[in-house]
């Protein structure tokens, strides 16, 4: 039998002792489990960035594995701890949009979380959401673990790509740690043709790589996440554009 995965998506960092705390809560519950780092350096409470690097990720781990993502700036307050499953996979987390690349319009059972009276209200990830994707990782059923999850779950609102005139506008929905722009294109939106525009700048059609400009070039390429994305080679088109998430990105098509 091959051992349980369970990933770890947080904003807790790691100068402090939170990460480790959460993986003692998992491996005193689940010994067997193998612990998978997606990343701790989300920006504190940032649900938009932590939705797509979930969305991002999830779907290339084989099926079984249980997610814990625990970017949680309610946390101690009415907001729902849920547990829920979809494409045999299993999540556990806070009901406050992180899930919406998950759940998406996916029917799927959900249940919330019962919050043991020793858990600290300020720390659900280790006392609550942890021991629950332990539980799951161990094979105890979904619905061992709460109540029936009566809601909707809160969702994210975005803005679609959208047009203006002969041209298609859409917008940065990620900057990852090399000032690299991720927007909600996707090259279905970029014919051959069409000519990409940030701040009045013409960066040109899509390329391939970074290898496609010189050193110090904007360009926009399709990015392994499937997305359209601007970068500087060995630079940061955030820091050269002063560009960050909701930046709008123009794509001229005419």
């Amino acid at each position: 039998m091959s051992r349980p995965l369970i990933t770890l998506l947080t904003d807790f960092g790691t100068a402090d002792s939170y990460v480790a705390e959460v993986k003692a809560a998992l491996l005193r519950a689940a010994p067997q489990a193998t612990l998978v780092d997606l990343t701790h350096a989300v920006p504190p409470g940032d649900l938009r960035a932590a939705a797509y690097l979930l969305g991002r990720t999830w779907h290339r781990f084989p099926e079984g594995t249980v997610h814990l993502a625990v970017v949680d700036p309610g946390v101690g307050t009415p907001r729902a701890a849920l547990a829920f499953g979809t494409a045999g996979h299993w999540f556990v987390g806070p009901d406050n949009g992180l899930f919406t690349p998950v759940l998406r319009d996916a029917a799927v059972e959900i249940v919330t979380l019962a919050i043991p009276p020793t858990a600290a209200p300020t720390f659900h990830g280790r006392d609550l959401f942890a021991p629950a994707a332990a539980a799951l990782a161990s094979g105890t059923a979904l619905q061992a673990l709460g109540q029936p999850f009566l809601g909707i779950p809160h969702r994210l609102s975005y803005r679609d790509p959208h047009y203006e005139g002969k041209s298609l506008v859409g917008e940065v929905v990620y900057v990852d740690r090399f000032g690299t722009l991720v927007t909600n294109l996707t090259p279905e939106m970029v014919p051959d043709y069409a000519v990409i525009e940030i701040e009045g700048l013409d960066i040109g059609p899509l390329r391939r790589t970074f290898g496609d400009v010189p050193t110090g070039g904007l360009l926009a390429y399709l990015g392994s996440g499937g997305q359209v994305e601007i970068a500087v080679r060995d630079g940061s088109a955030a820091r050269r554009l002063g560009m960050g998430v909701g930046g709008r990105i123009r794509v001229r098509l005419g």
